[in-house]
Order: structure tokens, then sequence, then C-alpha cells
């Protein structure tokens, strides 16, 4: 038996406190319960930065064994490669509008709502029988033939290369301006049906015959269709957002539909369009702020803006030709408060506005 009165007393080693350890050093935020690991826009982080901002990864910010997944054909991740700009920084963009999921459902929600009310107050007034017959067809023609330019950019613009760019914060706003575009094509075609139903001389299938055939319209669906071949995320969105909506898009929603539809005695109608330009001018304001940072980088600025200035060349002509050929259209209201040459002039002013605010020049191709 062993006695256990021969043992040694073991000695432990006494803790020493060095204040290395966690919370032992004292600073401004010390007590704070809130951390971050980034810089936010403003003093305060927001919802929207805190769960949208480094979400996506990025081997030059956190990955030091490169991207651990890719594709078939080689490139990993998200290749800046997919676009010719450069940035020294593409995590600097933070879109202005701070949309992410939850904003997202609400704001369309809200939309969805207030267009439905219109036109449930437009049946159960009878509104649609007081139209004459010039803007019945201008509708049928003009406006159903522009839900295909919308839905096409819906579909096959935005939603091909929302998950395009470098950073998870200009995907979020190129699948918001994507959702916007698909909700508008959707609430006008659903507006052609209710016309079909509203026992009005309407004829529900002419836009597609339109959209296919009428010569006033084909520059416009040749230059949707081309946009939908670019590669190049960045120009399709610059293509798209900055050339095509303000030279053809903000023309015929703006300067002459919201112009001329009152005294056509429609209000439905700018009620309507009126929530595609307000999702318009949210989407181009995420775009506004991404090419302005695009144009000051310190970096590749000057490259960047020889760069869209190619692409202005190039596309500018293509929707000053859509835009011109749609000059019939603007006769064929009964009232006409606008003249066609007042409308491009308009439109003309808020694209150079646009450049100015980028810091682009203005295209000599604009004035030809």
């Amino acid at each position: 038996m062993v006695d256990i009165t021969d043992q040694k007393t073991r000695s432990f080693p006494k803790i020493e406190f060095t204040d290395s350890e966690a919370g032992a050093l004292e600073f401004p935020s010390s007590k704070s319960r809130t951390y971050n690991y980034y810089k936010p826009a403003k003093l305060r982080a927001t919802m929207y930065e805190d769960v949208t901002v480094d979400v996506q990864p990025d081997p030059d910010r956190h990955l030091t064994q490169g991207w651990i997944y890719g594709f078939g054909d080689g490139p990993g991740g998200y290749p800046k490669e997919w676009t010719k700009a450069q940035s020294s920084d593409w995590h600097a963009f933070l879109d202005p509008n701070e949309e992410w999921e939850q904003t997202i459902y609400r704001n369309n929600a809200a939309v969805v709502r207030q267009v439905n009310l219109c036109l449930e107050n437009a049946k159960r007034a009878r509104a649609y029988e007081a139209w004459n017959h010039a803007w019945v067809s201008f509708i049928q023609r003009n406006l159903g033939a522009w839900m295909h330019a919308e839905n096409g950019i819906a579909l096959h613009v935005f939603t091909s290369i929302q998950r395009s760019a470098p950073t998870n914060m200009i995907n979020n706003a190129v699948a918001v301006a994507a959702a916007h575009k698909m909700r508008f094509a959707q609430d006008l075609a659903l507006y052609n049906l209710d016309l079909s139903e509203a026992g009005i001389d309407f004829d529900g299938a002419a836009h597609r015959d339109v959209w296919q055939s009428a010569p006033e319209w084909q520059p416009t669906r040749r230059t949707v269709e081309e946009l939908t071949a670019v590669g190049d995320w960045a120009e399709l969105t610059f293509a798209t957002n900055i050339v095509f909506e303000q030279l053809v898009g903000q023309l015929f929603r703006s300067e002459l539909v919201m112009q001329i539809a009152a005294r056509n005695g429609d209000y439905i109608t700018p009620t309507l369009v009126g929530t595609g330009e307000n999702d318009y001018a949210r989407d181009l304001a995420a775009s506004r702020n991404l090419f302005q940072l695009l144009v000051r980088d310190e970096e590749h600025g000057a490259a960047n803006k020889v760069l869209f200035g190619q692409w202005l060349a190039t596309w500018v002509p293509k929707c000053l030709e859509a835009a011109q050929a749609l000059q019939p259209i603007w006769s064929q209201p009964a009232e006409k408060t606008v003249t066609f040459a007042t409308s491009l002039d308009a439109a003309k002013d808020k694209f150079r506005s646009l450049l100015d605010e980028i810091g682009l020049d203005l295209p000599k191709e604009l004035d030809q």
C-alpha cells in the first residue's frame, strides 16, 4: 500500500496580469457594444452598411490564399477583367439609396399599392370612357411598345449582370435596377389588360406588332437589343442608365407621356409612368455615384475618363437615332401641348447636366 504522506505538494504557476488581455486596454470606444471593421460613409454606420459591406469576399482584402472557388474556364470569384473600367478600390462605392433586401420589398410593395389603388379608382369612375380615340390609339401603340423596352432591359441587361461586379454593393444596386424595371414592365402589361377589358375600343395586342414592325420604334428596338449583347458590365450599366435612359427613356416617359396625358383627359397613365420615372431617378443616383468615383479615382481616373468618352462616342449616336425616329408619335395625340424639338432639347439638357456632374466631357455626337 502506497504511503501518500511521502508525496510532495504540487505547485501551479501563478496568474500574472500583463495588460495584454482582451478588454484590459481603455480607449474612447472600449465600452461600446458596436464594432465596425469598415469605415462608414457617415459618422455612424447604417443598417444597410452593416448587412452589405464586405459580405462578398475579396482576396485583395481578406483571403490571403486567393479565391477559394472559381469557374470552369479559369477565372476565380469575381474577376475584375469583366470590365475595362478600373478602380483602386471598388469597395469605395456605397449605394446612396441604401437598398437591400428589406427596403426592396418595402418600396416595391408601396408602389404596387399606389398603382392598384389608381387603377381601381379609374374603373370605378369609368374614367377610360372619356378618352378620345386618338389618345386610346396612342396608349395602345406606344405605351404598349415601351413595355417591351422596359422588359428587355430588366431581363437581359440588369438581370444578366447582377453578379458581375467585383463588390456586393455594386451588384446590389444593379439587382435593384433589374427589380424596378421588371416591376414597371409588369405594371404596364397589367395596365394593358385592364384597358382591354374596360369596354372601350382598345386593341390589347397592338403593341406587339408596333414593337416588331412600326418604323418609328425599330431604332429603339435595335438599340435595346444591341445593349443586351454587351459583355462588359460597366459599359452595359453606363450605356443603359447614363445614355439610353436619358436620351430615349426620359424623352418618352417624362418629356412626352407625362407632359400631355392630362390634356388628353388621362390622369391614370401619368400615375403609372411616374412610378417608372421615380425608379429610374433612384437607379440613376447609384450609377452617377459609381461613375463619379471611377472618374475621380486617383490612380485610374484619367484612363476611365478616356474609356467613358469612347463609350459615349459609341452609344450617343445610336440613342439619338432612336430618339429622332420617335418624332412621329408626338403628332398622334389630339391635344399636342409639347413639340418634339422642345422635348428633345429638354432631354439633351438633362443629359449634359448629368455628364457634367460625373465629370465627363460633352460628346461632339450630341449636337449632330
